[in-house]
């Protein structure tokens, strides 16, 4: 693939395809050619500090086609992988939180809300309370029971009722059309 012709902006939406030109930074040799030489260069030290303005300048556009050639074969590296973009994600979600919970914030503040639980529990106006939803929770369980005990007991005296068993009568001679 020739590398001279694609677009290497890194912001760029067609980063990696093949594009006419560089449009990633302009040069007006114009511009430069008017602008004053900062004082107390020597024409010497100017054109030297030129030369070398343009050899960082080239290997910045040589550095960032490495650089998307090395994108393009991670991408490449990681479809035959079988690993997606979600799945890259997820990873990173996942570093991610792990991150966290190990930094000093975290770590203070589960610290500080341990102690703060501590101090709850232990108070006697939890104590209390959780005895009291405690007890509400076995009296409503028994309430409950006892009412589930009655509905049965109800269904089953009228299940066995003189007019349940002759409405069953009645449904069970129902013939239906075939």
């Amino acid at each position: 693939m020739d590398s001279a012709g694609q677009d290497i902006n890194l912001n760029s939406p067609n980063k990696g395809l093949l594009s006419d030109s560089l449009t990633d930074v302009p040069v007006d040799t114009a511009l430069a050619a008017q602008t004053p030489a900062v004082e107390g260069l020597t024409e010497a030290e100017e054109e030297e500090l030129k030369a070398e303005l343009a050899k960082v300048e080239e290997e910045i556009v040589t550095l960032r086609q490495v650089l998307a050639a090395k994108e393009r074969h991670c991408a490449e590296l990681k479809r035959k992988l079988g690993l997606s973009a979600l799945e890259g994600l997820k990873q990173n979600l996942s570093k991610s939180w792990h991150d966290v919970q190990v930094s000093n914030a975290y770590m203070k503040t589960s610290e500080k809300l341990g102690e703060w639980n501590e101090k709850v529990t232990q108070s006697d106006l939890y104590k209390k309370t959780q005895e009291t939803l405690s007890q509400a929770g076995q009296k409503t369980s028994a309430a409950l029971s006892t009412m589930g005990s009655a509905i049965s007991r109800k269904l089953g005296d009228m299940r066995n009722s003189a007019t349940f068993k002759s409405f069953e009568d009645r449904v069970g001679t129902i013939k239906f059309p075939q």
